[in-house]
């Protein structure tokens, strides 16, 4: 198996952000290149670029382009690259790693510094750097706990096209099938398409076999006795550990507990959000209908509208563990995440 992957999903230069287009995947490896906020705003909007880790990084390297282009050229610099902190908070909002990543860049700017430039752009490195380890240790404790399994689920990708590299949920696989092999299995995750287009091309890079599935065959499959756990990552953890992630996450975690199967979601601790005690406080971002329905239902006037919400809700009791650099906590409904908010 690869040590690597050839691809990321960010590329930082040294003066511009190279982004991984994720939405031409798997026919077509393309980098557009941003050297303002504003581009890697409408990354995120646009979805080039994905996944709750990877937002909060490119969100970070935003910032550091926007003080790169405006420090020297104005003496309104810090009100202009406040705005474009705030606009970049607007690109999603269901992600809170997002939110995380723009405090860390307003801490800096609230320091009294000689270098604002490179104080922020060291940040945002060091937001990428410290990603890569977490997943990387968060890979081995989720191992740990999968050592008897003898299949798991993903869905969507939560692997390094989602966070800085090597992956959450992916990371805990990758970390499992060094040690043995396992059976991999991967939903579709419609209406986008990134378990198809995404996951099982990034697992062939490290040489690892998935087997590709219908969302709709999810159950089926579970009834075979084939999978043991659902892995899954998150794009925002509630403080009693309810969990939002991609749409399709909650009703895997709904079949998984009938078919007595666990569930395992993965995820930095950037990814909690302390202040949000419980799931039904989680905003969940609306898309537009158009990503959904058929052209021909757009076009002529037809009655036929579509729901598009992108995230659900995943209960604390329908989780197994909750899987963070921080540490693991089994059976969150009890407890939810706080033991974690002190740990080192």
């Amino acid at each position: 198996m690869q040590n690597k992957l050839t691809v990321r999903a960010l590329q930082w230069t040294g003066s511009t952000l190279k982004v991984l287009d994720q939405r031409q995947l798997p026919k077509k490896i393309v980098y557009d290149e941003y050297t303002d906020a504003v581009g890697v705003n409408e990354a995120i909007v646009t979805m080039r670029v994905r996944g709750a880790p990877a937002i909060g990084i490119a969100a970070a390297y935003g910032v550091a382009l926007s003080i790169r282009k405006h420090y020297a050229q104005s003496n309104h610099w810090r009100q202009k690259v406040e705005a474009d902190i705030a606009m970049l908070a607007k690109s999603r909002p269901t992600a809170v790693n997002l939110f995380w990543a723009l405090d860390q860049m307003k801490a800096v700017l609230a320091k009294p510094l000689n270098n604002f430039p490179a104080a922020i752009l060291a940040c945002a490195e060091k937001i990428h750097s410290d990603d890569i380890a977490a997943n990387h240790h968060m890979g081995e404790l989720g191992a740990d706990i999968l050592a008897d399994a003898q299949g798991v689920l993903t869905h969507c990708n939560a692997g390094a096209l989602a966070t800085g590299g090597y992956g959450t949920a992916l990371g805990v696989i990758r970390s499992a099938y060094k040690r043995k092999h396992i059976n991999v299995y991967a939903g579709e995750t419609r209406p986008w398409l990134q378990g198809a287009r995404l996951t099982v091309w990034e697992l062939a890079q490290d040489g690892i076999p998935s087997t590709l599935i219908a969302d709709s065959a999810a159950a089926w499959l579970m009834r075979s006795g084939a999978i043991d756990w659902v892995v899954v990552g998150a794009d925002r953890i509630a403080a009693n550990g309810d969990t939002a992630n991609k749409i399709g996450t909650y009703s895997l975690a709904m079949l998984a507990r009938q078919h007595g199967v666990k569930m395992m979601v993965v995820a930095p601790t950037s990814t909690i959000d302390w202040d949000t005690r419980h799931g039904d406080q989680i905003e969940i971002e609306q898309r537009s209908q158009d990503e959904l329905l058929p052209a021909s239902y757009i076009k002529n006037n037809s009655p036929v509208r579509a729901w598009n919400p992108v995230f659900d809700v995943t209960p604390a009791g329908l989780i197994s563990a909750i899987v963070t650099e921080r540490g693991v906590v089994l059976n969150p409904a009890g407890q939810g995440v706080e033991s974690l908010k002190n740990a080192v």
